[in-house]
């Protein structure tokens, strides 16, 4: 193999510029060797590409007969691969399609068996292969032991922590000995187009002046600095009508890492699904159209997935642990309906830990439906506009803004300019903080952008849009808890659907025989009803939660309107004789518009 070795770093002289030898004297057989272009070999002449040289003995007693055969295309093994994911071991392939150099990582599986999956692979790619010869390309690419370099590779997008380094599936920002892997079938998510200059000039400009567009924009951004300063991923839902200007928001937030029609994704997938889209953009954002797509039954769990950034654990028909997906991401969902409504189809309960993880932003009542500003055009034609440049200019600015990134050498610079940012949002309970985090880390990514001059927008105004937005979302749903909030609410809607079907007056001399399904009764002090609720009705009405949080929920908020000494509950004399206790609630207290909910 020495030689055989010598011929390859003579042929890769050749592929960087530097002649190879005019030709080769001696020639050890069985080898394999590479021709960049013509080359005479004992006399011969070979064409350019992969050659076996071999030997074929008809007997033990005779010399052998010589024989050559063109395998392939030059096609070069680079290096040795370590999967940073999971620790699998690959081999780094190059060769040229059309001029084009190629790379691709090879997991050493795929040598398994007759290698036929590397040949998929490769000739998907574009290598001329010699048909009739192919099942020499496996073995020779397996014949490469003791490689010298290794590098590191990964399986999905984002910051590769070993190197430091940004991987993109088409190039590596700020490293060179670490590599994307992927199987050559995955859709070109990371594509480009037109300049980063048109991109600003006939998109961005145009943003100014809209919250919901710079919102998105900056959302896109934002991914590569949830690492930077510690926040966790989440998602922003754009609520409003059909055909009022959500889709273009979410095109738009797409041209920063790719094409829109291709990056973008939607809600219409499984939970298996959702993890994969999300791991495939990790540390970049996660655009899902349309909510109304998804499973009412499963769309809170998938918002819960894409937040926590872990996928589930599955197993191989070996009954051995796959290993897990995980992703950095940020969400820029849309829909005509808020999440919570989606998930009421199924008649689930809405879990406040979903709605925070998947935050609602009016995208459909603002003064041109998802527009404040058009910028002198009337709605139809500045949609029509924005959705045509959004085809010609996208790819650019997402890359662009990662460059600067890594230039930064002050380990606290994120970290000062994020508490800046935050600064200007008002949250006092812990639940609103970490919705305030999400919108001032997409406010930060949109600000620092605006100091590398990748968005032609005025000092702070990302941050004053986001800071907008939040505040609206924080007048409609309030700074309190949102598990006491949805707890008082489904408690005032029990009462509202059962007052009297469920409930009857308990200074009746005789029960009510008519009540089916009783959930208590109701005691009237000076015209005003409390409703007395019995224990199995509290937990049906707050379906979803333990009694004692319930319990801790009326009590914080003043509900109990009578309880006896020690307990939270009151003991009645019941219709027709016998006594119980009730939790007796004012319904008053249940308005939510104390709590700056609806």
């Amino acid at each position: 193999m020495s030689e055989q070795t010598t011929r390859e770093q003579q042929a890769h002289l050749a592929l960087v510029g530097k002649p190879t030898a005019p030709k080769i004297d001696t020639l050890e057989r069985p080898s394999y060797a590479i021709y960049e272009g013509p080359t005479m070999v004992e006399g011969k002449q070979y064409r350019a590409g992969t050659w076996y040289h071999g030997i074929k003995h008809t007997n033990s007693d005779e010399a052998g007969q010589p024989f050559d055969l063109w395998l392939c295309a030059p096609l070069y093994v680079k290096a040795e691969t370590v999967n940073s994911d999971d620790g699998s071991v690959g081999r780094l392939l190059r060769f040229k399609h059309r001029g084009h150099a190629i790379e691709y990582v090879m997991p050493m599986e795929a040598l398994a068996g007759k290698g036929e999956e590397v040949l998929k692979a490769l000739l998907r790619q574009g290598l001329e292969v010699d048909y009739h010869q192919r099942r020499y390309v496996p073995a020779y690419i397996a014949s490469h032991h003791g490689l010298t370099r290794i590098l590191a590779t990964t399986t999905k997008p984002g910051w590769h922590e070993r190197s430091g380094a940004f991987v993109l599936p088409s190039r590596i920002l700020g490293g060179e000995d670490v590599r994307y892997q992927d199987s050559g079938k995955g859709a070109l998510l990371f594509s480009e187009r037109g300049t980063l200059e048109g991109w600003k000039s006939e998109l961005a400009y145009f943003c100014q002046g809209n919250p919901v567009l710079i919102l998105s924009v900056c959302c896109a951004l934002a991914g590569p600095l949830l690492s930077k300063v510690g926040v966790n991923g989440g998602g922003v839902h754009l609520v409003g009508d059909s055909s009022s200007g959500k889709s273009l928001a979410q095109a738009l937030a797409a041209t920063v890492w790719g094409d829109p029609s291709r990056f973008a994704a939607s809600w219409d997938m499984s939970r298996g699904g959702i993890e994969i889209e999300a791991s495939s953009r990790n540390d970049t954002v996660l655009i899902l159209d349309e909510i109304k797509r998804a499973d009412p039954k499963r769309v809170q769990e998938m918002a819960y997935a894409i937040a926590n950034g872990t996928g589930k654990g599955t197993m191989t028909r070996e009954r051995e642990g796959r290993p897990k997906l995980y992703w950095r991401v940020l969400a820029l969902s849309s829909g005509e309906r808020s999440l919570s409504e989606h998930a009421a189809i199924s008649g689930n309960a809405a879990h406040a830990g979903a709605e925070l993880r998947m935050v609602d932003v009016n995208a459909g009542t603002r003064a041109y439906r998802a527009f404040d500003d058009v910028h002198g055009m009337n709605g139809a034609a500045f949609h029509r506009k924005l959705t045509t440049a959004t085809a010609h200019h996208f790819g650019k600015v997402g890359p662009a803004f990662v460059e600067h990134l890594i230039k930064e050498n002050d380990p606290d610079y994120f970290f000062k300019r994020f508490a800046e940012v935050r600064d200007g949002f008002s949250a006092e309970g812990p639940q609103a903080g970490r919705v305030a985090d999400r919108f001032a880390i997409i406010g930060l990514a949109g600000e620092i952008a605006i100091t590398y001059g990748l968005l032609p927008w005025k000092a702070d105004a990302a941050a004053s849009a986001c800071r907008q937005l939040f505040e609206e979302w924080l007048l409609t749903v309030g700074d309190g808890n949102a598990e006491d909030r949805q707890i008082l609410s489904a408690l005032s809607d029990f009462i509202a659907m059962h007052g009297d079907s469920r409930f009857s007056n308990i200074a009746a001399e005789l029960p009510n025989s008519n009540i089916k399904h009783r959930a208590g009764y109701y005691e009237i002090e000076n015209g005003k009803r409390f409703y007395l609720f019995n224990r199995a009705s509290l937990t049906e009405a707050a379906a979803g939660y333990g009694r004692e949080r319930v319990i801790r929920t009326m009590e914080t908020y003043g509900v109990l309107a009578k309880v006896d000494n020690g307990r939270n509950q009151k003991n009645y004399r019941l219709p027709g004789g016998g006594s119980t206790r009730f939790f007796v609630i004012d319904p008053d207290k249940l308005d939510a518009e104390r709590l700056g909910g609806k």
